[in-house]
């Protein structure tokens, strides 16, 4: 396999988790009868240019098909994070009734909604059905294809460029970054911004966040080596924010080069920052391996203490990362019978792998577990919030990430 930005030749294994289906791909009662298809699940570094990335084994059309079961709005934090999104672009960049926005990976209109209310012309870019017609019900108009250059080309020459585009959290789900980034370049107009929102490579080494590895995340960011793609693809970054959310990630903001300005300090000091790090040497991604492994170990250990002391374990949060996190440790139906989420689009259905069956929250307040299993840690807050009742019983909330935390 060669980078898949630079095409250098890769060697180096960051991270090897064995073979699992694709993370979003829940089993509805029928596929239950047949097999499942599954990937290697290795993630690659590439010694040029630093990009770490997920071995090609399956294309994005499989694993963003008609069926894909990820929406965006079943999270209030994300909802919250997402409004206040729109007011600050729209204060910082001067956003109203003459501009327009556009946001790559709409989902389900979950940022768009925003947007529309405030009274700037939008629209998104969408290729998964389920959500574009979600999305569409919120009244966001959706083209429902995949972006790239060709499709920036076409709405370019349609006059339809922006001053805005957004892409939250899909730059690590392109396999064709190259391709995904100059589009941006096409459908900005000339002094129009970019911002991207991704998981910072760096924290997700740092909090042995292994369980964001799964096949539709073909890359892993570090703003180093995004800078680097960007400037070979028509793209400058001109600043660069913090996040906390995902377990820590950068808000990138870029703008075409041909563009006037100068770029903020704050870009030269987290790449400096990087290279501290050890992020352009392989001694940083040693390790990576092992740290899994413990993790795995412990999470195994606490199911079957569990089971030895008869106490009932429950999931919450039929998340992409729990789904890597059950299948790399092979936990089975009877040390997890169920996992909760509120996604009436998972529930019914089964996690790919562990096929562990997905239920709503009904199941909880019947069952009364003694332990929660929260798999999408990153949402720990929000979700102990929610199901602060199950405290009454004297239940408590368990993440296996980055180790084993009771509370």
């Amino acid at each position: 396999m060669k980078c898949r930005h630079c095409a250098a030749p890769l060697s180096r294994t960051f991270l090897d988790l064995g073979s699992a289906p694709p993370s979003n791909a829940y089993l509805t009662p029928q596929a239950l009868q047949a097999p499942e298809t599954q990937y290697p699940l290795r993630l690659l570094v590439c010694e040029q240019c630093w990009l770490v990335q997920t071995e090609d084994h399956a294309g994005r059309e499989s694993l963003f098909d008609a069926d894909y079961a990820y929406f965006s709005s079943y999270s209030t934090s994300w909802l919250r994070h997402s409004e206040a999104y729109v007011q600050t672009m729209r204060q910082r960049f001067g956003l109203d009734s003459k501009s327009r926005v556009v946001e790559v990976a709409a989902n389900d209109g979950y940022l768009l909604q925003y947007v529309r209310q405030a009274g700037v012309p939008c629209y998104g870019i969408e290729p998964t059905a389920g959500t574009a017609a979600a999305a569409r019900a919120k009244g966001v108009e959706i083209v429902e294809q995949f972006f790239g250059a060709t499709l920036a080309r076409e709405l370019a020459a349609q006059g339809r460029q922006a001053d805005l585009m957004v892409a939250n959290n899909v730059l690590a789900h392109v396999p064709d970054i190259n391709d995904f980034v100059a589009g941006f370049a096409l459908l900005l107009k000339p002094t129009g911004v970019a911002t991207f929102e991704f998981p910072h490579l760096l924290e997700m080494v740092r909090q042995c966040q292994f369980d964001t590895a799964y096949h539709e995340h073909y890359s892993y960011l570090s703003l180093g080596t995004v800078s680097r793609i960007f400037a070979a693809n028509g793209l400058q970054v001109f600043d660069v924010e913090r996040l906390p959310t995902h377990g820590g990630s950068l808000r990138v903001y870029a703008r075409r080069s041909d563009a006037a300005g100068v770029a903020s300090s704050h870009v030269s000091r987290l790449i400096n920052a990087e290279v501290q790090a050890g992020m352009t040497g392989l001694e940083f991604y040693a390790g990576f391996q092992r740290e899994a492994v413990r993790i795995k170990h412990e999470l195994l250990d606490f199911l079957l203490q569990a089971r030895r002391e008869g106490l009932r374990v429950g999931g919450y949060g039929a998340a992409a990362k729990g789904n890597t996190l059950l299948n790399f440790a092979g936990v089975p139906t009877d040390l997890l019978p169920y996992v909760v989420d509120l996604n009436p689009a998972k529930q019914g259905r089964c996690l790919p792998g562990s096929r562990i069956p997905v239920v709503d929250e009904a199941r909880l307040r019947a069952e009364r577990p003694e332990r929660v299993l929260v798999l999408p840690w990153n949402l720990r807050d929000e979700i102990t919030g929610q199901l602060e009742y199950i405290r009454g019983w004297g239940g408590r909330f368990v993440t296996a990430v980055p180790r084993l935390e009771m509370t």
